[in-house]
């Protein structure tokens, strides 16, 4: 199944993104993983993972907290 880009979902929605927020909830996801290398775009971190870099329980951690974390950012909550 096809991830869609952050970048498209931000256009869908009706008010724009708020940068400081983005930023809170990009900060709290590299204090919830703080060994990580995120990049700004949560969308690159996603979409450039290596399946089975990891063990599996902590892959789906992974990727569960940056879907989280973008969908977040694109509902503002």
């Amino acid at each position: 199944m096809a991830v869609p880009h952050l970048r498209d979902l931000v256009r869908r929605r009706t008010g724009p993104v708020d940068d400081d927020f983005a930023g809170r909830v990009h900060s709290e996801l590299a204090l919830d993983l703080p060994d990580e290398d995120l990049s700004e775009d949560l969308d690159d971190c996603i979409d450039l993972y290596r399946m089975g870099s990891k063990p599996r329980c902590e892959e789906v951690e992974y990727l569960g907290l940056l879907e989280d974390a973008r969908d977040r950012i694109v509902r503002g909550e």
